[in-house]
């Protein structure tokens, strides 16, 4: 049986989707939107402290993973589990989006831009361009794996595809009113938060996203690049 949601944020860590669009999570939660998160890998090297048992990590992850997605009204958090820096452009790996995407079945799926130009973790890029192409063709067709079906997933075709952390910026969501949410939910991750000795995340979002918003008529905006799939 699927279970309707209207957008699916796929990253490829925890805490990206924090950085990348907390605040317009908490916009579409807010009205009235369903919100379905996927975490692509475990994060069991996300961090520079030798001494910290990886598995224990990934369990602490899962928590505060958990715990920011509860912050920002979204109900189901999805792990799937692969090794940090282990993601693979790959059948594997695809296959598992697909199924995803045809279970909860999203209007809008938003994810990391796998085209950035500069430096750019490796997970986030192959994330971007394997949710790419799960969501055209390979959820649309019913020839793609079609042992799915079999399961009663049957093929849903995603209306847009938003992505975070793009050059190309063609759309903005006034975040002015969720970004002290957007804030919260990042300490939500507090094993990645005392990593970052100096690195300001709160200045360093607000400088984003009043840059963002640098031509709009409010304060504060995310900005993604916005593709429009056939219909």
């Amino acid at each position: 049986m699927s279970t309707h949601a209207d957008i699916m944020i796929i990253s490829p860590h925890a805490d990206d989707a924090e950085f990348g669009a907390a605040g317009s999570v908490a916009v579409w939660t807010q009205s009235g939107k369903k919100v379905i998160y996927v975490i692509c890998t475990n994060g069991d090297k996300g961090t520079t402290d030798r001494n910290v048992d990886p598995k224990q990590l990934t369990e602490q992850r899962k928590l505060e993973q958990k715990k920011a997605a509860d912050l920002l009204g979204v109900k189901d958090v999805v792990f799937l589990g692969f090794p940090d820096q282990g993601l693979e452009d790959n059948d594997d790996f695809r296959k598992k989006i697909v199924k995803r995407i045809r279970e909860f079945r999203p209007h809008t799926v938003v994810t990391t831009d796998p085209y950035r130009k500069y430096l750019w973790h490796r997970d986030h890029r192959i994330t971007g361009q394997v949710v790419l192409d799960a969501v055209y063709p390979y959820a649309r067709d019913h020839l793609s794996y079609p042992d799915l079906i079999g399961e009663g997933l049957e093929p849903h075709k995603v209306r847009e595809v938003l992505f975070w952390a793009a050059e190309n910026i063609n759309y903005r969501i006034n975040i002015s009113n969720t970004f002290e949410q957007k804030i919260s939910s990042l300490y939500c991750h507090e094993s990645q938060m005392k990593e970052m000795k100096n690195f300001n995340p709160k200045e360093w979002c607000r400088q984003n996203c009043e840059k963002m918003a640098a031509k709009e008529k409010y304060k504060l905006a995310e900005g993604f690049h916005r593709i429009v799939l056939p219909g």
